[in-house]
């Protein structure tokens, strides 16, 4: 059994949970085609590939709000910068943000409906307008933390831990270490969960085509296509429009090397954290300063979360349209105000981003259940939406880190142009 457990975890977690996709809608299709019967002799075996989902996205619901917690007060309390980092800080927030815009324009433009299998029809009355949802905000915002942690109220959850976490910048180091030291262990008990994903998958690909057919893989096709278009237009549009803002240069030229060098590394480990080294080296070819790339590329892959912003804005967006709310202008601000912070904060191991969903379901009232229930849609589009989300985040680290310097150079009379590579060369 130990010898066949070992086999199964060094198979790649994104080709187990395509075997277990793949699995549940094979298994799904005959319930729907009637050539199984639940109410029969499968009706045992319907039970437990059900169970299989339920438990999954139960353990997804217990271990967001802790780690939400934990997470934001760790990286609030050991926080570090050096040199001068204003720039690259402000260029990381900003996209972040403007990600999270355009997630919302590409909701209202391309609205996706899903369906869920394991929850019927749902409806919920839409907010009577800006001041409801700020209301309930600022009201959620001050409720009891424990409370707020067992009721996983996430606007409170968030609020209290940003609190404690500049809270703490002035504690020891040994007390921040311990903070730190918790989230690394709920990052840890995360991944254990995450291993788990392939059967829980195959549960909820199960409930979803034995009751809906097959139709559902049209929907999550389209909710993919929202989801990489947003991608694409920032990785393509609006951050180069950034860096000419700052640099009056052709943005293209960098645009495409870190595209390439870190990008296309970046999607394949699905990790930002792997990738620091590759991006080390990335800024080393471009000629930066090591003393600021050597903090600003591991300070990105904590905060520079464009793609996990654009994630955790289009399925909370996703899931208000399934409840059936009316989300306005102003409240889609906010969300992607909300989702640019909550972005900030996002797990290093695959798939974090989705666990921050019902963070910003939050924001609409959205019932933890039903947000839960998204984490999973997550993890069935993971394949695709997380290796273009680490895709971005990453490559995007490098491009800001070199724009931030290019400026500098601009200001301080430097002149220089692209090289063929696209490596800067002084002018003589």
């Amino acid at each position: 059994m130990k010898a066949l457990v070992q086999k199964w975890n060094s198979i790649s977690l994104i080709l187990r949970i395509v075997i277990g996709m793949v699995i549940g809608a094979i298994i799904g299709a005959c319930v729907s085609a009637g050539l199984l019967d639940p109410t029969g002799w499968w009706g045992g075996f319907d039970a437990v590939i059900t169970l299989l989902g339920s438990l999954f996205t139960g353990a997804l619901k217990a271990v967001a709000p802790i780690l939400v917690f934990f997470l934001v007060i760790s990286a609030l309390a050991n926080a570090q910068t050096a040199g001068n980092m204003k720039t690259i800080i402000i260029l990381y927030l900003v996209s972040t943000f403007v990600a999270a815009l355009v997630a919302v324009l590409g909701c209202f433009l391309f609205p996706v409906d899903v369906t869920i299998g394991t929850i019927g029809e749902v409806t919920q009355d839409s907010p009577e307008g800006i001041g409801e949802v700020l209301s309930n905000l600022l009201i959620n915002a001050v409720s009891n933390p424990v409370g707020a942690l067992v009721n996983a109220n996430y606007i409170g959850i968030l609020v209290w831990a940003v609190m404690l976490g500049v809270a703490l910048r002035k504690a020891s180091d040994g007390t921040k270490q311990v903070f730190a030291n918790v989230a690394d262990a709920i990052g840890t008990v995360v991944r254990w969960i995450i291993n788990c994903a392939p059967f829980g998958i195959l549960g909820l690909v199960y409930s979803a085509v034995s009751t809906s057919g097959l139709n559902i893989f049209v929907e999550y096709g389209q909710l993919i296509l929202v989801l990489v278009g947003c991608m694409l237009f920032i990785a393509l549009v609006a951050n180069p429009i950034l860096v000419f803002a700052l640099t009056r240069k052709n943005p293209y030229p960098l645009v495409f090397r870190c595209l390439k060098d870190s990008g296309i590394t970046a999607f394949f480990t699905r990790s930002s954290a792997a990738n620091i080294p590759v991006n080390m080296e990335l800024c080393k070819a471009l000629g930066l300063n090591k003393d600021n790339y050597s903090v600003s590329i591991p300070l990105g892959a904590t905060i520079n979360m464009a793609g996990a912003a654009v994630t955790i804005t289009v399925m909370a967006m996703t899931a208000a349209r399934f409840v059936g709310l009316e989300v306005d202008i102003p409240t889609a601000v906010i969300l992607s105000a909300l989702a640019a912070l909550s972005a900030c904060g996002a797990s290093g191991v695959a798939g974090g981003s989705l666990l921050l969903i019902p963070l910003a379901c939050s924001l609409f009232g959205i019932d933890p259940t039903i947000a839960v229930e998204f984490i999973g849609i997550g993890f069935i589009i993971g394949v695709i939406q997380d290796s273009c989300e680490t895709a971005l985040n990453s490559s995007s680290d490098v491009l800001f880190t070199a724009t931030a310097e290019y400026r500098s150079w601009i200001k301080a009379g430097r002149k220089f142009e692209m090289g063929k590579d696209n490596t800067p060369l002084e002018q003589a």
